[in-house]
């Protein structure tokens, strides 16, 4: 059996790690639990798998979840929790699906003690993309990734050159702003921002795939993970989401990972690698897969990924910076604090103001934390126009 570790399990990744394991009888043992607040849950959860260790991250929260735990199960509690369950818990995989450059201190910690590392939090790899692949190399563990994207190119290399990779084809929804007229986006609400047409998400990753940024920091985890230059990371508009990510090879083949729009599918492919085991969940479809559509991105309508690019030339803080600021201006956003054109305007003006911090992980995350007040203060701005 696989242990395993399930970082946000409360969430949206998290619990549908759990059907993967319901699914998969006899094949994971949960040895760890950990999550933020959500404390009933997480209970409900620590019954059922039985767990040795939880944590959760509120200590109020955990306060009460031990009230109701088995006392042999150990919890960690506070901001650090997530960071010492996974140095403390004895795993083989760690499931990430925490949303936030607060992940990274846990990813960290696993690729330290050699595990490997099924990774949904898109901003470990933005924040620090080149530390965490030299930490995983230098300790032989492996980043495994969640996001349907990633994870579609990595299945589209297995077996093959990574030296002979000629272009990835990153594929975007369009979210859902992708039909709406131009001259409309400007009075863009949270409501019809979170509407995605395809897939269901937390509120920060579906404005993201509205603003399209989500892909600006997918271009970054691609370039990171893979080792690949910008020239050959390609962005395409695709509707469906069905073909999840597409590799051209630099004889002109072209090889792509398909199947419905469900995150248990790479879930299932990272929890049970490198075998490809068996599975209920819906292949081709010919309903589905009956027309697939591929358009270029508009820069007019989706200004957010340049700056993705951008970061890839200036390398140094500038994930990190970017990934803070946009964090900031998504929530002032939710909050209905600024329009959804500031979202943007936002992160380009604190990307401009870098403090170009990169020595180590520590300068990453004190990067992150003076791009948060950058990112303040422009929305105090924007708020008071």
């Amino acid at each position: 059996m696989k242990s395993l570790l399930v970082l946000g399990s409360t969430g949206s990744i998290g619990t549908q790690t759990l059907d993967v394991v319901r699914a998969a009888a006899g094949k994971f043992l949960v040895r760890g639990l950990a999550a933020g607040s959500s404390w009933e849950v997480l209970l409900a959860q620590a019954r059922e798998f039985q767990p040795a260790f939880v944590a959760l991250s509120d200590r109020d929260a955990a306060a009460r979840l031990a009230a109701e735990l088995d006392p042999g199960i150990t919890v960690f509690s506070g901001p650090d929790a997530l960071e010492e369950i996974a140095r403390a818990c004895d795993y083989d995989t760690a499931v990430h699906g925490v949303v936030g450059a607060r992940g990274l201190a846990p990813s960290v910690a696993v690729l330290e003690r050699g595990k490997d590392l099924a990774l949904a939090n898109k901003e470990s790899l933005v924040v620090a993309g080149r530390h965490l692949t030299e930490l995983a190399r230098r300790t032989g563990a492996r980043i495994l990734p969640v996001d349907s994207e990633l994870c579609a190119i990595a299945q589209c290399l297995r077996g093959e050159d990574p030296g002979r990779v000629r272009t990835v084809h990153l594929t975007a929804s369009g979210g859902p702003l992708r039909d709406v007229p131009l001259g409309d986006i400007a009075g863009t609400t949270p409501e019809i921002a979170l509407r995605h047409p395809t897939w269901s998400m937390g509120p920060r990753i579906t404005v993201g795939s509205a603003t399209l940024m989500n892909k600006a920091l997918e271009v970054i985890e691609v370039h990171h993970l893979f080792g690949l230059s910008p020239e050959q990371i390609h962005v395409v508009i695709h509707h469906q989401s069905v073909v999840h990510s597409m590799v051209e090879f630099v004889d002109g083949s072209v090889i792509a990972q398909l199947g419905p729009p469900d995150m248990r599918g790479p879930l299932h492919y990272c929890l049970h690698d490198p075998d490809r085991a068996p599975a209920d969940l819906r292949g081709f479809d010919i309903g589905l897969f009956r027309t697939l559509t591929f358009a270029e991105p508009d820069p007019v309508r989706f200004p957010a990924l340049a700056l993705g690019y951008r970061c890839l030339v200036e390398g140094s803080d500038s994930g990190s910076v970017l990934n803070a600021a946009d964090e900031v201006a998504v929530e002032a956003f939710l909050h209905r604090r600024i329009a959804f054109p500031d979202i943007c305007h936002v992160n380009r003006k604190v990307l401009d103001q870098r403090p170009g911090l990169d020595a180590d992980v520590s300068q990453l995350l004190e990067a992150d934390s003076l791009a948060r007040d950058l990112a303040g203060n422009q929305v105090a701005a924007l708020a008071r126009a």
